[in-house]
């Protein structure tokens, strides 16, 4: 795999049904080289910060293999940036990741850490307003990343995988236990052994309390 297009996003207002907001969605590539630090590319917007950037969600990833699936789908033409995307990647395919998965571009080394949950912002910026369903079950969400070294990136470089040996779930999984409100116990437990994101760690934490506490009061 290569890494095909880095992509930044300014601060651009973007207008939907019933919300106009700030937000960096609107990516559009760079000829780089271009350095990267732990909290991912600088001058890159994040508009929703609740839900999106920080440590954990440090760099977006999207390949072109889902970009080329997505273009017979919707019968348009898709480029690199188009879901907001920091790095674009030819042949990836994001369903086949765990995370805690590694990627190394050069010397630097990322991490997945979450899948993207499709949101409004998404929906707006492709003009399509069923589309978070349809990016839901598509199954290609992409890849939110940890950066663990930060260095250079060049368009053109080599693009190397190495799988997580340890307890983990895939991407597509985590995509949808997202919207399941009842995991078991064991799946919970599961999630919280895994590398994943604080705010997914949180969410699965609250889960877990929830169901301990109901089975306590029975």
């Amino acid at each position: 795999m290569q890494l095909i297009s880095i992509n930044l996003g300014a601060e651009e207002t973007l207008v939907r049904p019933n919300k106009t907001e700030q937000t960096g969605i609107f990516k559009r590539p760079v000829a780089g080289p271009l350095q990267i630090n732990l909290d991912g590319l600088p001058g890159d917007f994040i508009g929703d910060a609740r839900n999106h950037g920080g440590p954990d969600q440090a760099i977006y990833i999207y390949g072109l293999a889902d970009y080329e699936w997505w273009a017979r789908e919707l019968g348009r033409a898709t480029f690199p940036g188009l879901f907001g995307e920091n790095l674009t990647i030819s042949e990836l395919e994001s369903a086949n990741f765990n995370i805690g998965d590694w990627l190394r571009i050069g010397q630097v080394l990322l991490q997945v850490s979450a899948p993207r949950i499709p949101c409004g912002t998404l929906a707006g910026r492709m003009e399509l307003p069923a589309f978070v369903k349809q990016f839901r079950q598509a199954g290609r969400p992409g890849l939110y990343c940890r950066v663990l070294a930060a260095g250079t990136l060049q368009i053109g470089q080599t693009v190397s995988v190495e799988k997580y040996p340890g307890e983990t779930v895939s991407i597509a999984r985590a995509m949808s236990d997202y919207y399941e409100p009842e995991l078991s116990e064991t799946d919970l437990r599961l999630y919280l052994r895994a590398p994943i994101t604080s705010r997914m760690r949180a969410e699965k934490e609250a889960q877990l309390e929830r169901r301990l506490n109901r089975s306590a009061t029975r």
